[in-house]
């Protein structure tokens, strides 16, 4: 009997707030923290949500970040497969827009997901330094990533769509995504 891979969509979440000012004042942090999606981070959102497309799909992985719970609801409107919120594949800490939102808020935000394992701080943070930056080296990013692929692999399901970031998703994968970019991997 041969197993069957599991196949798993990666993408990329839509234009952020953040990727929007970032593409005007590169290389200064606009200073943006957890940027939603922009309008035209909610079309790109919106035009994934074809049912056809996400047949099969069993779960969706979604980071905690703002701009990717907002591309999921928008591109799974409406599927029946259970979505997940997970912050192995949060976004490398390294800009301002990878500060994410404490647990307490995200709830009342997104009150139909589930963040009752998450801490109130779930991002790389310095309890020492509360208002500077705490960068995420690229061993700890690695790290995660292992972290990830390991929790990937040991899933039941055998379709399962994450919704992420570029940076993450690249070291995962090795492709370079744009907005809302599908990459589907049969070889998980």
């Amino acid at each position: 009997m041969t197993k069957r891979l599991k196949t798993v969509r990666f993408i990329r979440h839509g234009q952020s707030e953040f990727n929007a000012a970032f593409e005007r004042s590169r290389p200064a942090d606009p200073m943006i923290f957890d940027p939603r999606l922009t309008a035209r981070g909610r079309a790109q959102a919106g035009a994934l949500a074809d049912p056809a497309h996400w047949a099969g799909v069993e779960l969706i992985v979604t980071s905690p970040l703002t701009r990717a719970i907002e591309t999921t609801l928008l591109a799974f409107a409406g599927h029946r497969a259970p979505i997940r919120v997970e912050a192995l594949h949060r976004e490398r800490m390294e800009h301002s827009g990878d500060v994410g939102r404490g647990r307490s808020i995200l709830r009342k935000e997104f009150a139909s997901l589930d963040f009752a394992e998450f801490p109130e701080i779930w991002w790389k943070h310095d309890a020492a330094r509360p208002a500077g930056l705490a960068v995420e080296s690229e061993a700890e990013l690695l790290e995660r990533v292992a972290a990830f692929r390991a929790w990937l692999a040991a899933r039941p399901e055998r379709d399962i769509a994450v919704v992420g970031h570029g940076t993450f998703l690249n070291r995962l994968t090795g492709h370079v995504f744009a907005n809302c970019e599908v990459l589907n991997s049969a070889d998980f």
